[in-house]
């Protein structure tokens, strides 16, 4: 069975390219471009990792990545944060992230920790 990642990014074409990427290297990719109703998708879809843009529209920065953490039903779920704001690095993962990427991203690297995290 394929692992099921699910990414939300609010930049269509950084979208397109995480979810080609990740589909090339075998997984089963559900994408989003809105935070709208996230938990519930989360807990339908019930992925195991999730690629998250903080900078989500709608959505005040980290409470995002704050309220998964705090859903018991889908805490344990890596959760992998995208940031454009290389300062917000140390902070999120404090705060809710298991990892965090800086965009833009190197496709090897953000790969390779979709995998370290999922084999976690």
């Amino acid at each position: 069975m394929k692992k099921k990642i699910l990414v939300v990014e609010n930049d269509k074409e950084i979208l397109t390219i995480i979810s080609y990427l990740l589909t090339e290297e075998g997984y089963d990719v559900h994408s989003l471009r809105s935070a709208e109703g996230l938990i519930s998708e989360i807990e339908s879809y019930q992925p195991h990792a999730i690629l998250l843009d903080i900078i989500v529209p709608g959505i005040e920065d980290t409470e995002l990545c704050k309220a998964i953490k705090s859903t018991k039903a889908i805490n344990h779920i890596p959760l992998i944060v995208l940031s454009t704001h290389p300062t917000v690095y140390a902070t999120i993962k404090e705060l809710c992230a298991d990892e965090v990427i800086s965009k833009p991203f190197d496709i090897n690297n953000l790969v390779e920790i979709v995998s370290n995290q999922l084999a976690a």
